[in-house]
């Protein structure tokens, strides 16, 4: 039975004979449905899960007749200040958002940057966003870098963001990037398969390793021009940074990238009327040139095919304009 107030929510659940010899984080996800597993491990670690009165641990194996007490706080975070920020909300109902993200936003408050975010903007939107556990995250399924725009799909409730999850988990979602990349890559279409993991020489960066987790990344050309090309780019699993360090990492990075190879570091070898052109390039996209345009996905509520697409942002659409126009213009 579930009581309280809109502060704290109090949950009592006998584990019946059935359930027995699972784990306390899995029986209390499939327990309490609106509840993602990552926030219920948040609450255990918290201490504020009970088995007959004791704090256990998330492996803890539950026992028929044991008593578990779990208490929920409120789900709004309130360290987290709301913002009217302007957004684009591409679709909305009352069970979750799909955002168009402007580079140069930071998706969730972190340290740096405890203000501005999208999740700000979000509080301000809608007073009702899922909480998974991380009291800056609200709503948030998953993430784009700073620097990159486009979609995102944000959950009003744990329900629709435990079953989003999953989809991206289970990776039967569709999520197409478009990108600029320095170079010319040898293949019209490609895939990249590698281990990612956190850099062991800088901590702010990806790097592939053997030791790291499987990401995939597909990819197609769409315009070959002078010095870059331009990229369409199929996630198949969703790694931080992934499609950044797998361009790096087939001597692709993308245009504009700070952080992976593609600003400087591009220059030598060039001669002067090549150089002339990366530099107005980079004049005209100082992030990285990659935005994430597409994104399906099967709403967890109706169970409708839902798949949205965005427009490249202005400062994309300027360089793909104007390497066309230097592609007609070498070719008289």
């Amino acid at each position: 039975m579930i009581f309280g107030d809109q502060e704290a929510q109090h949950v009592s659940i006998v584990v019946p004979e059935h359930k027995a010899r699972e784990r306390i984080d899995i029986f209390l996800t499939r327990e309490i449905s609106h509840i993602s597993r990552n926030r219920i491990q948040q609450l255990i670690r918290q201490g504020v899960v009970k088995v007959n009165g004791q704090a256990v641990k998330a492996n803890h194996m539950v026992v028929a007749s044991e008593k578990i007490d779990v208490l929920l706080a409120k789900s709004r975070p309130m360290d987290v200040i709301p913002e009217r920020i302007p957004l684009d909300i591409v679709y909305e109902d009352d069970h979750l958002i799909v955002v168009n993200k402007k580079a140069g936003m930071v998706v969730h408050p972190a340290v740096g940057h405890y203000s501005g975010t999208l999740v700000n903007a979000l509080l301000a939107h809608s007073q009702i966003l899922s909480g998974t556990g991380d009291p800056c995250r609200p709503g948030i399924v998953h993430r784009i870098d700073k620097d990159t725009s486009g979609l995102l799909v944000v959950a009003k409730n744990d329900l629709v963001h435990r079953k989003l999850s999953d989809q991206f988990r289970a990776k039967t979602t569709r999520r197409l990037y478009q990108a600029v990349v320095w170079g010319k890559p040898a293949k019209s279409s490609g895939v990249i398969e590698t281990n990612l993991a956190r850099s062991t020489r800088d901590r702010k960066k990806i790097a592939v390793s053997q030791a790291g987790r499987t990401a995939v990344t597909h990819y197609r050309i769409l315009g070959r021009y002078p010095l870059v090309t331009w990229l369409e780019l199929n996630l198949e699993t969703g790694r931080t940074h992934q499609i950044r360090v797998h361009l790096a990492h087939i001597g692709h990075p993308v245009l504009g990238d700070q952080t992976y190879g593609g600003r400087g570091r591009r220059l030598g070898g060039l001669n002067n009327r090549e150089t002339r052109l990366a530099m107005t390039l980079l004049e005209l996209m100082p992030r990285q040139a990659l935005h994430a345009k597409s994104l399906g996905f099967l709403h967890p509520v109706t169970q409708k095919e839902l798949f949205f697409d965005s427009d490249l942002p202005e400062d994309m659409q300027h360089v793909i304009d104007y390497l066309k126009h230097a592609a007609q213009n070498e070719s008289h």
